[in-house]
């Protein structure tokens, strides 16, 4: 009755033989993706744990302080781990089960987002998409833009917004002799011009990538500087993508959301996370905001597409780490959120204390957790490996972030306070002998 149309063995048998051929190994017939082929070596963190690796190969008995990732150390505020035990025991009975949460979030999180962090700045609820965190909602913002976009960067810039944009077809060549992709505006960040862009000198994108507080640089934008940015945007019609994961850092009158700046809502999309505040890097979850004023071209809301873009990627961030989420913004965890912030600005002081102290051009650490240290005419790698190898201190090469970088290194102030110290004492017997 049925009739199939199966190929004889033998010749599935000749088909694998020339799968095998003469490479002397069995590949499918899929080619890679030629993307991905452009991308430069190894993603710059994994590179540095492998180093780290090798190195306490080498000195088994070094005690390794990390001042790299920027990975945070203290414990979870006590009624947000709470919050999310009492969530999670919940959900072994019947009446505190809970599956699939909605695709954007838990509404009475993205309520508590809007009322606390924008207060005062009309970001409506509906408008806030939760996530598991920034690195992941710049993916998807990525996947809203497609690969036919133009794009501009901060030089230095935090690795993803270059890597994402590589993968998606965005970035043209890389050009070997300067480390730069043929299709990515650099916008050049650095002492000179106060580590903001001269935008009269660069050239018009669809899409701005912009990190304040910087992340390697730790320098945060003025409320004029991000005026020149949102005004530069709407002259060319472009998106900004801004990302806010340090906001809470900020010290001094900069702005912490790029909504306090009037006409942002029509150019800007704003991606922000509970990592570094709070410390959920392993418990994940952020949030992008998409105001209904940015449209496209042709009028359609960008919302209605990333809400898409969300419900057909993602099944919601986890009902327990939004339970931490709403815990978090709550009066006694938002007072205990900031007391972790300033734990880590005070360990930023110590450090922008110790390279001063030595005569060393230091930035960033009073408005982020990064200090930005400026070693001239080093290679940014060489002073890396340096460091590691006379102080077992891990730190991160300048270069990682951008052509930009070249002869700094970051530091993070992500550490136990002992720790801290003890890097600070290390280096300045380094540094003192050095100097």
């Amino acid at each position: 009755m049925f009739s199939l149309c199966l190929q004889p063995i033998a010749s599935l048998k000749v088909q694998r033989e020339e799968n095998i051929g003469s490479r002397g190994y069995y590949s499918t017939r899929v080619a890679r993706n030629p993307n991905l082929e452009k991308l430069q070596t190894n993603y710059l963190f994994p590179e540095i744990l492998e180093r780290k690796l090798k190195h306490v190969e080498k000195y088994p008995n070094a005690k390794v302080i990390s001042l790299g990732i920027g990975d945070t150390t203290q414990p979870l505020p006590q009624p947000v781990a709470l919050s999310m035990s009492n969530y999670a025991r919940a959900l072994s009975t019947p009446q505190g089960y809970t599956g699939y949460g909605l695709e954007r979030g838990n509404k009475e999180l993205r309520r508590a987002i809007a009322e606390t962090i924008y207060k005062d700045l009309l970001v409506e609820e509906t408008e806030i998409f939760v996530s598991d965190g920034a690195q992941c909602d710049l993916s998807r913002v990525q996947l809203l833009l497609g690969s036919n976009v133009s794009i501009a960067v901060q030089d230095p810039s935090f690795p993803g917004y270059i890597d994402s944009s590589v993968i998606m077809g965005q970035s043209g060549d890389l050009k070997n002799d300067s480390g730069r992709y043929g299709n990515i505006k650099y916008m050049k960040c650095n002492l000179e011009n106060d580590f903001f862009p001269d935008l009269s000198k660069i050239e018009r994108t669809d899409v701005i990538f912009f990190c304040s507080p910087n992340n390697p640089t730790g320098h945060a934008a003025s409320r004029q500087q991000l005026q020149q940015l949102v005004e530069f945007a709407q002259v060319n019609g472009s998106i900004i993508v801004y990302d806010a994961a340090y906001s809470a850092y900020i010290t001094d009158s900069s702005p912490k959301s790029i909504y306090e700046i009037p006409g942002s809502r029509k150019v800007a999309i704003e991606i922000s996370s509970f990592s570094k505040t709070a410390g959920f890097t392993g418990v994940r979850l952020g949030w992008t905001v998409v105001p209904k004023e940015l449209l496209y071209l042709n009028g359609f809301p960008v919302i209605h597409d990333f809400n898409r873009i969300v419900c057909t990627s993602f099944n919601g961030a986890s009902n327990i780490a939004q339970a931490g989420g709403l815990a978090c913004l709550s009066p006694e965890g938002f007072k205990e959120v900031m007391f972790k912030v300033d734990y880590y600005k005070e360990n930023a002081r110590i450090l922008v204390e110790t390279f001063t102290s030595l005569g060393f051009r230091v930035y960033g650490g009073s408005n982020a957790p990064y200090v930005w240290v400026h070693f001239p005419g080093s290679k940014s790698w060489n002073v890396f490996n340096w460091i590691l190898d006379k102080t077992h201190i891990i730190t991160v090469p300048g270069i990682g972030f951008g052509p930009g970088g070249e002869g700094y290194i970051r530091v993070s102030a992500f550490g136990h306070r002992e720790s801290i110290l003890e890097a600070s004492k290390r280096l300045k017997t380094l540094l003192c002998h050095t100097n």
